[in-house]
């Protein structure tokens, strides 16, 4: 029996208190399920496989229905609690996934910019803290994300990506708003227009009527190692705490998190981050941000200290280019197909194929039309055994939208292949 993990990966949004007789807004994010029998037994340890690399990737993998922060490595399930029928066992027993489509309704910016953002070359001059954070602190901003009909507020941080007006922030605090605002360090607020947001990379770029702001500077993530020192500027737990200084180092350089049913390869670092800094700036010691702050390490069995992640400003850079220039993230190819591993106990049981189990197919992907369906188990991909998800991502990522990917599929025990044309994920996802 190995070892269940009792952590769990947790954005930083909470919900924050507004003035007056407001309320608190329900938390938005995914609450941990559980069924009897059968479904709370293989709810305490079944594998949960990592799924779409952040850039370039919209293949989904599917959750447990558990927590979608959470990772549980195996334990076995007791096969006489298994249903008599495998497709029943399926039957709900994954998350469904979000949409990679970020859904909010605060009001869309109509015209075109003229941006770009870029990554600079490290100065020579190292600064102290105090120097960076003199530097730096201005081009921090407060976010607000409010809902129609409620009283209370969203609450994270921002970076100003141009003296214009550009902020950028993450996707997961203006989800499902109807309207934001903007303070800048200054105490000035601005209502803010979305330029667009994307749920797969957790970013979003809004933006507000203004001028002079003083625009961060950008570095780049690949010239990092593990050891660097970082610091943080955020707005941790609320207004008492806007514009918090902490700092550290790179703990890691590429760790794989998975998160709203997507995976991301994020800088993990133990700068002291909370609810509140999401979308703040993770800097080096030259002054320039290297990372965007979206989620942390927690438990409910145990205290977790050190262990917070950031979106990689090579990746920041390649999105928010994208949703400056089109409103969405494009060119990122997608199978429009969910996958999900199969436990060893349970494929045993029902004496299933080795490989992973379709669990969705989305109706606008060419996997749709070309008959793959939910139910499928896929057992080989370009002739080579299927083991997991960063194995087809990793065939994915070097290909683009218009390539084909080859499917060997067992269905009811008839084996089935089947040439899967990529295209792009806003088509695939399209209402």
């Amino acid at each position: 029996m190995s070892e269940n993990n009792w952590y769990e990966t947790q954005g930083w949004y909470e919900p924050q208190q507004g003035s007056g007789n407001s309320k608190l807004l329900p938390a938005k994010k995914a609450h941990s399920r559980s069924k009897k029998g059968w479904t709370r037994a293989r709810a305490i340890g079944l594998v949960v496989v990592m799924i779409a690399l952040i850039v370039g990737t919209s293949l989904a993998f599917a959750t447990p229905r558990q927590n979608y922060f959470s990772f549980s490595w195996g334990v076995d399930t007791p096969s006489e609690e298994l249903p008599e029928n495998w497709e029943d066992f399926f039957d709900g027993y994954y998350e469904p996934v979000e949409s990679p489509i970020t859904e909010s309704n605060i009001e869309k910016l109509e015209e075109k910019l003229d941006f770009q953002l870029s990554l600079e070359h490290s100065s020579d001059k190292l600064l102290s803290l105090q120097q960076l954070y003199d530097q730096c602190e201005q081009s921090i901003t407060a976010i607000y994300g409010y809902v129609d009909g409620e009283d209370g507020y969203f609450w994270g941080t921002g970076v100003v990506l141009s003296e214009d007006g550009l902020i950028l922030t993450n996707a997961h605090i203006i989800s499902d708003c109807d309207s934001a605002t903007v303070k800048l360090s200054d105490d000035t607020e601005y209502e803010a227009l979305l330029v667009g947001a994307d749920t797969t990379s957790d970013l979003a770029v809004l933006k507000i009527d203004a001028e002079g702001l003083k625009p961060a500077v950008f570095g780049a993530s690949s010239a990092l190692q593990v050891g660097d020192s970082v610091a943080a500027i955020g707005n941790p737990l609320g207004e008492s705490f806007r514009s918090t200084l902490t700092n550290g180092i790179i703990s890691a350089i590429e760790r794989g998190i998975n998160m709203n049913g997507y995976s991301m390869t994020l800088l993990q670092t133990n700068t002291a981050l909370n609810e509140g800094n999401s979308g703040g700036a993770l800097f080096n010691m030259y002054g320039q941000v290297v990372g965007i702050t979206n989620m942390k390490m927690s438990s409910a069995y145990s205290s977790i200290e050190g262990m917070g992640f950031a979106i990689p400003s090579s990746t920041v850079k390649t999105v928010v280019n994208s949703l400056v220039s089109y409103g969405e993230v494009r060119g990122r190819p997608s199978l429009g197909i969910v996958i999900g591993g199969i436990p060893g106990d349970v494929r045993e049981h029902y004496e299933l194929p080795e490989g992973l189990y379709v669990s969705e197919v989305r109706e606008n992907s060419d996997a749709a039309r070309q008959g793959m369906k939910a139910g499928d188990i896929i057992t080989k991909v370009n002739f080579e055994p299927a083991e997991s998800a960063e194995q087809i991502n990793k065939i994915k990522n070097t290909l683009e939208v218009g390539d084909i990917m080859i499917f060997e599929v067992w269905r009811d025990g008839e084996i089935l292949e089947f040439e899967i044309v990529l295209m792009d994920t806003n088509d695939v996802y399209k209402d």
